[in-house]
């Protein structure tokens, strides 16, 4: 059996500010959508897994320990970028979405 890996597009890189996230809905998923200081894209699952509110897109973003992670709006736990685990509870974790910029467009795999 072949898998089809789908790419959609989400924005242009140049419609995210460096450090700030945005929500896009991709193939019928809520996804946060990051822009990092260096131009990388990460994607992360955009409910709070802890609290069950859709606004990781609206976290804080920096870097703890040398990674990358997003800190929640809700009750301020970080999440890493790359693997989504919860930072201050091991019991919580992000779905992470490949994201990646072609053309200077930003694209998603979720669903």
């Amino acid at each position: 059996m072949t898998t089809t890996i789908t790419w959609t597009a989400v924005c242009r890189l140049g419609d995210l500010l460096p450090e700030r996230g945005a929500a896009a809905l991709v193939g019928g998923v809520q996804v946060a959508v990051f822009r990092l200081h260096d131009d990388q894209v990460r994607a992360v699952g955009n409910r709070d897994p802890l609290w069950g509110a859709n606004v990781m897109s609206r976290g804080i973003v920096g870097t703890r320990g040398g990674r990358a992670v997003v800190v929640s709006p809700m009750h301020k736990q970080a999440y890493d970028l790359d693997t989504g685990a919860c930072l201050d509870d091991p019991a919580a974790a992000l779905p992470v979405y490949a994201a990646r910029v072609r053309d200077g467009v930003v694209e998603v795999v979720a669903g």
